[in-house]
């Protein structure tokens, strides 16, 4: 037996309008507002680390030109555009900020040329992490901070 293909059908499906598929609500200002402290946390706290001697050494250890200059200003980077998201203020910047930043650091995750397996499993989790949150920041940039934020506020 067979089939005609002529004869194969698909469901109609209802298109549905951008009021209807965008989310409203407390729950969702509070889910949001959530999303960005989960993301924000990691910049605004590991950036504090880059005024570090001991983080200075470690990039100058991995190549970074003019370290003591270098990874101060990376700091500086990662706590504004942490901070900016956090607050939902100028968002759209601070996660440009936070894409020149993971642009910068992520290479010195260099997974790739370790021969110790533990260190390259470590170096090759902390690039993907990085990867994962250019990811996110990239979205930012075009979406903004959303609801329950500095930016929502001066837009109504």
């Amino acid at each position: 037996m067979s089939t005609n293909a002529s004869s194969v059908s698909f469901p109609i499906s209802r298109r549905v309008s951008a009021a209807e598929s965008a989310p409203s609500g407390a729950r969702t200002g509070a889910l949001v507002l959530g999303g960005r402290l989960l993301f924000a946390f990691i910049f605004i706290f590991a950036g504090l680390n880059h005024f570090a001697p001991r983080t200075i050494a470690f990039a100058a250890s991995q190549g970074v030109p003019l370290a003591s200059l270098a990874v101060p200003l990376s700091g500086v980077l990662s706590i504004a555009g942490g901070l900016s998201i956090l607050l939902g203020y100028r968002a759209r910047l601070g996660a440009w900020l936070l894409v020149v930043f993971l642009i910068a650091v992520t290479p010195m995750h260099k997974f790739w040329g370790l021969v110790d397996p533990v260190m390259a499993q470590m170096e090759m989790v902390m690039f993907l992490k990085n990867l994962s949150m250019l990811g996110g920041a990239l979205l930012i940039t075009q979406f903004g901070a959303g609801p329950w934020s500095l930016d929502a506020r001066r837009a109504a």
